[in-house]
C-alpha cells in the first residue's frame, strides 16, 4: 500500500488519510512530493489521475480524494474502527459530518490555509468566517454530546471523522481563532494525538517553504525556529 502526499507542513488533504493509516496500524509506504516545484505536476501525474494528492495505490486499485481513501480503507479493513461502530445512526452521523468537512467551511479554509510551522494573528472576523466557526463548533459539540461518551474524540475513540477535521483543528490553533472551552478541549485531544505529533515532527524537518501560503498574514511566532 502506497500513499502519495504533499508537504506535511501545508497539505491538509494529505494529513487525513495518513492519520487513518497510522492510527489503525496499517502498513504503508509514503512518497512526499513538495508543492510548487518545477517538477511537481509531472511527478504527481505519475501516480494520480487528477494531478492532485493525496492518492493511495493498493495493488491495481488507485484511490484519490481524502474522504474516498478513508472510505476505501474502511471497506478494505472492516475489522478496523475507521468509521465509528455502533449502528446505523452512528455511521450516518459519521459519514455526513466527514463529507460536510470535505465540501464545506470554504471561508475558513481560504482565509486560514494550513501552516503547522507558524502562528499568525487572527484574520478579520467576517460574517462568513464567523458562520463557519459557529457551524463547526455546533457540529463538534452535537456529535460529541450524542455519540462521544467519555472519550475525547468526536465519537469517543479516534476515527476517520477526526482525521477529516484534524487540519481544521490546526487552523484554529495557527490563526488563534476564538472558540469555546468545549471546542478547545477537543482541539487539545487532536493536537496531542501521537500520530499527529509524528506528522508534525516530520513537517518541521522539511526544507521547503511556500511563501504564497503566508501572503497577507501577520506573523506572531515562527514555531520552527523555537
Amino acid at each position: 500500500m502506497h500513499l502519495v502526499i504533499a508537504n506535511k507542513l501545508y497539505s491538509s488533504w494529505s494529513l487525513r488519510p495518513w492519520l487513518v493509516l497510522k492510527e489503525n496500524g496499517i502498513a504503508f509506504e509514503e512518497t512526499v512530493i513538495p508543492l510548487r516545484q518545477p517538477d511537481t505536476k509531472e511527478r504527481i501525474r505519475k501516480y494520480s489521475p487528477t494531478g492532485l494528492v493525496p492518492v493511495l495505490i493498493d495493488g491495481d486499485a488507485v484511490v484519490w480524494e481524502s474522504v474516498a481513501i478513508i472510505s476505501y480503507l474502511a471497506d478494505r479493513f472492516p475489522e478496523k474502527p475507521i468509521w465509528p461502530k455502533g449502528g446505523n445512526a452512528v455511521l450516518a452521523q459519521a459519514k455526513s459530518v466527514a463529507v460536510e468537512m470535505h465540501s464545506g467551511f470554504k471561508t475558513l479554509r481560504q482565509l486560514c490555509p494550513m501552516n503547522l510551522g507558524k502562528r499568525f494573528k487572527a484574520p478579520e472576523m467576517t460574517d462568513d468566517l464567523r458562520a463557519d466557526i459557529e457551524r463547526l463548533e455546533y457540529l463538534w459539540s452535537d456529535t460529541r454530546r450524542r455519540f462521544g461518551g467519555d472519550g475525547g474524540y468526536l465519537f469517543g475513540a479516534f476515527s476517520g471523522v477526526d482525521a477529516m477535521y484534524a487540519p481544521v483543528v490546526t487552523r484554529l490553533e495557527t490563526y488563534q481563532l476564538p472558540v469555546s472551552s468545549e471546542t478547545r478541549a477537543y482541539m487539545d485531544t487532536v493536537l496531542s494525538n501521537p500520530s499527529f505529533l509524528e506528522w508534525k515532527r516530520q513537517a518541521f524537518e522539511e526544507p521547503w517553504t511556500i511563501e504564497a501560503y503566508e501572503e497577507g498574514q501577520v506573523l506572531v511566532e515562527d514555531l520552527r525556529s523555537t
